[in-house]
């Protein structure tokens, strides 16, 4: 399952302008190569680091951070590795063990461990929802659908129910068409279905 730009911008965090100058600078390139562009589950979740790490730290650190992974020769997918920042610098979680990547390169130190799945609040002040729940009774689990939305408990797309919505069907109705959905899932399906269309809106 691969992720559209404006569903990506919403799960991680990130402004669509910010999304195409980190692909234009490569601070993260989409493994799919596709037109138009589409994310996987991974890239979304190292798109979310680096928003809540820009929270807090300039975007030259962040870069910094991923070049020195480079040097020590840690070129998986960025969301192979845990980034936290502690101070003003960005550090690498591994086990038992902190790797300063940015103030002092290869240094050990203390760290506080910040869950970046949780919600927290970008550099623009916009309320990045929980990644694993990004609505009360919807859930991602990238086993299911490849982390795609879905409703609380099912395997039903969150935008499968959001369009039935959009087409007229209330959300009370949805259940005639998807026995497993409530009211509530309907309502936050929908809900999230209006955040995505707003800010691909935002980008046209």
């Amino acid at each position: 399952m691969s992720f559209p730009v404006d569903l990506t911008a919403v799960l991680s965090g990130a402004s669509v302008s910010q999304l195409h100058s980190w692909r234009r600078t490569e601070l993260l390139q989409p493994e799919e190569q596709a037109n138009p562009v589409r994310y996987s589950f991974r890239d979304v979740v190292a798109l979310r680091t680096f928003v809540y790490l820009r929270s807090q730290l300039p975007l030259q650190r962040i870069r910094k951070a991923m070049d020195q992974l480079r040097r020590m020769d840690l070129t998986d997918h960025p969301a192979s590795y845990v980034l936290r920042t502690e101070g003003d610098s960005v550090w690498l979680i591994q086990d038992e063990h902190s790797i300063d990547l940015v103030r002092r390169p290869g240094q050990e130190g203390l760290w506080s461990l910040v869950d970046v799945f949780a919600p927290f609040e970008n550099m623009q002040g916009r309320e990045v929802a929980d990644l694993r729940r990004p609505r009360p009774h919807l859930e991602v689990k990238e086993q299911r659908l490849g982390g795609w939305p879905t409703i609380q408990g099912t395997r039903v797309p969150f935008d499968a129910v959001a369009k039935l919505v959009a087409g007229g069907v209330p959300p009370r109705d949805v259940a005639r068409f998807y026995p497993t959905v409530g009211l509530p899932g309907a309502t936050d399906a929908a809900d999230l279905h209006r955040e995505v269309v707003q800010i691909g809106g935002r980008a046209a």
